[in-house]
């Protein structure tokens, strides 16, 4: 059965989606089982970079009791990236940090 667009909560809509940006994020940061294969750190950061505008936008709307766990994964997203990456960008510098200020493991 589908649901009418209308009858979704903004929360949950807004949560569906960062849901799915970390997935597909975890995915290009070699995260998933088939690691290296679905590696594309080009688009993890464009992906990390979405989540963390969606994420410190929404914040203050959706309250901390779903924004905190939306802010770990982010934070979690940084770190895999930020390990992932040959050459580490500078601190305030990775996907995502212009609106987060900088992410330190």
């Amino acid at each position: 059965m589908t649901r009418d667009i209308a009858d979704v909560p903004a929360v949950e809509v807004i949560t569906t989606v960062a849901v799915h940006l970390m997935s597909s994020a975890a995915v290009k940061c070699g995260l998933a089982e088939e690691g290296a294969a679905h590696k594309d750190l080009d688009e993890a950061r464009k992906l990390i970079h979405a989540l963390a505008g969606l994420v410190t936008a929404s914040a203050t709307e959706i309250g901390s009791y779903h924004a905190a766990p939306l802010r770990d994964g982010l934070k979690s997203l940084q770190l895999a990236f930020r390990e992932a990456s040959v050459v580490p960008d500078e601190p305030g510098q990775g996907p995502g940090e212009k609106f987060t200020g900088p992410v330190i493991g």
